[in-house]
């Protein structure tokens, strides 16, 4: 089956299986397809198409975009508080150390500046975000999967809450699950979400102590596979250089592909939070599934959507910022 027919079906099946997901903390209204069909009938498809130019000139925005979804959605839900800037000297999101590296916010105020002549105060910075990540994920190809929206806009961003509620690359498969249990997420959605790690970079840091110093030992990680090793060492001399940074999926990091899961069966997998996932019976057998490539497309698609909807605000909850940046002033 064709890529573009493994899409076609992918969204058939999501359209009609879980186009009614609800929010747990809010469950009326829903979120919905096509909820700016009458009040911004365009807004999507310019969403997409302004994407799609970007990355057409920098490929690698599509992993940035989408990882910024991610820590979007682990912090207060779905609302686009990691967005926002701080105000006095309160730090916002984007300050707290696992945000630091988060790129794609110029991409995204310049889409709402779009958004906003097509459609003054109607289209939310949360569904944006949801729409971009879709879109860089899909890049010229159809949709990967169903964007629900009618999100609404938080107003409060805490670098506070970030620590402990963004998944860490240094964690166990307890720590990771504890996480993801906390919003509602399943081992299969911790497996499949995973799947994220197939496209972009990671910097030295992140992973160094796996080639030098695992665990206080002075050695590498046994769990890492020992010819890896010494690549990355070779990209990665000790001590870590911060600006430093080596694919996550090696030779694939600009596809979006089911790869990511045959290296980490090769113990190959990049973060210590990735080597986790084989810790687990239940992830590791996730793991070997995984690597069909049609399974992947339609199980991501699947846990993108329920991620999609973690503390969303809807209806009179929240705003519609004029600028993705600050709140609107009242």
């Amino acid at each position: 089956m064709s890529r573009n027919s493994i899409f076609v079906f992918l969204v058939s099946l999501l359209v009609f299986g879980v186009a009614e997901v609800c929010n747990a903390k809010q469950p009326q209204p829903k979120l919905k397809m096509n909820f700016y069909v009458t009040k911004c009938p365009e807004a999507e498809v310019l969403v997409r198409n302004i994407t799609w130019s970007k990355l057409k000139t920098n490929p690698a925005l599509g992993a940035k975009l989408l990882r910024m979804h991610f820590h979007d959605c682990f912090v207060r839900g779905c609302d686009a508080s990691v967005l926002l800037d701080a105000v006095d000297n309160t730090q916002a999101e984007k300050d707290a150390r696992p945000n630091l590296t988060l790129q794609g916010f110029v991409e995204i105020d310049e889409i709402k500046t779009e958004v906003e002549k097509l459609c003054p105060g109607v289209v939310s910075c949360a569904d944006i975000l949801s729409l971009t990540a879709r879109d860089s994920v899909s890049f010229q190809f159809k949709p990967m999967w169903p964007v629900l929206t009618g999100r609404r806009d938080g107003n409060t961003s805490l670098a506070s809450e970030t620590n402990g509620n963004v998944p860490s690359p240094f964690s166990n498969f307890s720590t990771l699950m504890n996480v993801f249990d906390s919003k509602g997420l399943d081992v299969n959605d911790l497996a499949a979400l995973s799947g994220g790690h197939s496209i972009g970079v990671a910097h030295c840091g992140t992973f160094s102590a796996r080639l030098y110093n695992f665990n206080g030992t002075g050695e590498a990680d046994p769990s890492l596979n020992a010819a890896y090793v010494e690549i990355l060492k070779a990209q990665c001399p000790n001590p870590a250089n911060p600006v430093t940074t080596v694919e996550m999926d090696p030779q694939s990091s600009v596809s979006f592909d089911s790869n990511y899961f045959k290296i980490l069966l090769q113990k190959k997998g990049l973060f210590q939070s990735d080597a986790a996932l084989l810790t687990n019976l239940r992830a590791a057998i996730r793991v070997a599934t995984l690597q069909n490539s049609k399974l992947f497309y339609i199980k991501f698609a699947e846990s993108m959507l329920k991620m999609g909807n973690i503390g969303v605000l809807t209806g009179d909850d929240g705003e519609i910022r004029k600028q993705c940046r600050v709140v609107n002033s009242k």
